[in-house]
């Protein structure tokens, strides 16, 4: 038990925080090419109510445009949206002629792309005669020695009536003031070869995760049972385990499939995930949240979805076969939503905060493969059934142990919110403190000193299991660093990240190095000029976890210190929800063309880094002269030597 009750700890404050980057292809070769595909398109009428749409697009010379069945784990397909839905059908799927095939030896997969020409068709089927006009918009990816991502409306129109696709129009201020935010850069080739962090670590904190909901009151029980029904209902144990295996696979792919919808979000809008786990309102809902699920772990109230909705599967899966198994696997899905709730819903706000839909999706399949393993396992060997811990009060005690962790990540949330947003509530000593009372809550808990509604009667402290009395020793020992580091006797350096910085306290920590820092490109590049130094371009947030991780453990190295004194710092902050001045407010239009406007300060830097730098991912550091050139390969987070060398490569090129 103890075993479990320390991975328990270590994944439930992993999975949420969890390191992963967002990068896209946002090249700075569209510059040369600002349109690489001009788009047109006509219709014919093959009856009353059927129509022939015909795209057709013009790409410029040396550049390519993906497929709509360009393969997974390729570069992006093409996608066509119709805005008019009502009174339209499509007509079987959309026809694509020119095609070409080649073998990406980097993604490993052969893709489809045009080439000169795109000609595409689809047939449409009218079923209200007073639609005039078909619209919608076209998304590709265009791609030289570089790609970029374009978008472009269109509009049937099938009477021959005039139609216009509505688009935004940018006044001359924000031509200018868009402009502005690109700068001329060169050694351009040093973009875009940051490298990746493995996708694998969120797969196994999702793996890790699923081994802790199946220590839940929701899931355990189900176990032997399941494993009972597939052995002794089934007509041969060949077919017992059979069916245990899809009962298995259909856990996986449920849990694969909500994922899904989060991947035409990231796939629209590079900046969109990243928006979203900075928005201040979905922080304040999280924390919410988060609090309802901690007091339904305490046992004052129980959290369950709609119990019509669990009737409905269990009905639907006595109909039989496979669809039956699927329906059994829904069941369990819905059933134990008030334990694996809260552990979803930090792997669905890391993946937001952190990564992006690749990184949902792989924490998802390994949620779902940890929770389905034990019931195919136990099929395959029956006899380890009788192995099983009985169900108890231990149980009880990691669904309170559970609630103490909701609180402590419901506070994080809530404190995303207050940085961005400057409100001031959750200073670094008010964090801190808070922290330290909710573990010494649950070291009193843990020694029996505290009780909730669904708690056994008291005991003798001795009577408690080993293992719950050393995770309230570790308990008591974490509250005890806790509380040294709120009265500043240590640093909390292992907890870096998870607390507001040092900078957001009521008595701030000064690091007196005689770094040169800027929040302003501007003024920085002008600073930078005038005494010709390099600089450090700094994209950062104030809810980057990552960022203070690299902050607290690398930048505080001595000999980073020193190399880092020889460049102008520029810390831009991509989260900043502080508003710029009326009039330097403007409208944005994206190569892609989507326009957007620019209303904060964070909103800003993150475009600036989006135009400049292909990214969207923080931490993320670059090295420039004064006179705008790179001077090496752009990092993101790193080791000490492998920062100090960077460092030390950008003097030396400077």
């Amino acid at each position: 038990m103890k075993r479990y009750l320390l991975t328990f700890l270590m994944v439930l404050l992993a999975i949420p925080f969890a390191k992963a980057q967002i990068s896209f292809n946002s090249p700075l070769a569209g510059q040369q090419n600002n349109n690489p595909v001009e788009w047109t398109f006509s219709q014919e009428k093959l009856s009353d109510t059927e129509y022939l749409l015909i795209f057709k697009g013009k790409i410029a010379p040396k550049w390519h445009v993906y497929s709509q069945n360009n393969p997974k784990g390729g570069a992006l397909p093409m996608v066509i949206t119709y805005t008019t839905t009502e009174g339209i059908e499509m007509v079987g799927e959309s026809q694509e002629e020119g095609l070409q095939k080649t073998f990406n030896d980097v993604f490993g997969v052969d893709e489809l792309f045009f080439e000169k020409e795109i000609k595409i068709t689809q047939k449409v089927k009218i079923t209200d005669p007073n639609v005039k006009h078909i619209k919608g918009n076209i998304f590709c990816q265009a791609c030289i020695d570089v790609c970029i991502n374009l978008k472009e409306d269109f509009v049937f129109s099938l009477d021959g009536s005039a139609a216009q696709v509505e688009q935004k129009q940018i006044d001359s201020r924000s031509e200018d003031m868009a402009k502005q935010l690109e700068i001329p850069l060169k050694n351009k080739e040093f973009i875009g070869k940051t490298e990746q962090e493995s996708n694998w670590t969120v797969f196994l904190l999702g793996f890790l995760g699923g081994f802790i909901a199946l220590l839940t009151p929701c899931v355990f029980p189900m176990i032997p049972l399941t494993v009972s029904f597939f052995t002794k209902q089934s007509k041969t144990r060949k077919k017992g385990i059979f069916n245990a295996f899809l009962y298995g696979f259909f856990i996986l792919l449920i849990y694969v499939l909500l994922s899904i919808p989060f991947h035409f979000l990231d796939n629209i809008d590079p900046e969109i995930l990243n928006t979203i786990s900075t928005n201040v309102w979905l922080n304040v809902v999280f924390f919410v949240i988060f609090v309802i699920f901690a007091f339904s772990f305490f046992g004052f109230y129980e959290i369950t979805l709609p119990s019509s909705w669990g009737n409905k599967m269990d009905n639907a899966s006595n109909v039989g076969g496979m669809i039956g198994i699927f329906f059994m696997a829904l069941t369990l899905a819905i059933v134990s939503f008030s334990c694996t709730g809260p552990i979803l819903g930090s792997l669905l706000a890391g993946s937001l905060s952190s990564g992006g839909a690749i990184q949902l999706t792989l924490g998802m399949a390994g949620f779902g493969l940890s929770l389905a393993l034990p019931f195919v396992l136990f099929a395959l060997f029956p006899s380890w059934l009788n192995s099983l811990p009985k169900s108890g009060g231990w149980m009880t005690t990691a669904k309170v142990f559970l609630g103490f962790l909701e609180l402590a990540f419901a506070l994080k949330f809530l404190s995303n919110a207050d940085l961005v947003q400057h409100w001031g509530l959750l200073k670094r000593e008010v964090f801190v403190g808070l922290w330290f009372v909710l573990f010494a809550l649950l070291t009193l808990y843990l020694f029996g000193l505290i009780r909730f509604p669904h708690d056994e009667p008291r005991k003798p402290l001795l009577q408690y299991s080993k293992g719950r009395l050393l995770i309230g020793v570790l308990s008591a020992v974490f509250s005890i660093y806790l509380l040294l580091g709120l009265f500043g006797k240590n640093s909390l350096r292992v907890l870096s990240g998870f607390p507001p910085p040092e900078s957001y306290a009521f008595f701030p920590k000064e690091h007196k190095n005689d770094q040169i820092v800027f929040k302003d490109y501007y003024e920085g590049m002008a600073y930078a000029k005038e005494h010709n130094m390099p600089v450090m371009l700094d994209f950062t947030g104030w809810a980057c976890v990552n960022c203070r991780k690299m902050e607290e453990h690398v930048w505080t190295d001595p000999q980073v210190k020193e190399l880092m004194k020889k460049y102008v710092l520029i810390s831009l902050y991509v989260d900043d929800k502080e508003e710029l001045p009326k009039d330097k407010q403007f409208d944005f239009k994206h190569r892609n063309g989507r326009v957007e406007y620019i209303k904060t300060i964070g909103d800003k830097w993150a475009t600036f880094q989006e135009v400049n730098f292909s990214s969207a991912s923080q931490p993320y550091y670059v090295l420039l002269s004064p006179n705008t050139e790179l001077l090496s390969t752009p990092v993101q987070y790193v080791d000490v030597e492998t920062y100090k060398e960077w460092l030390r490569k950008g003097v030396k090129n400077d």
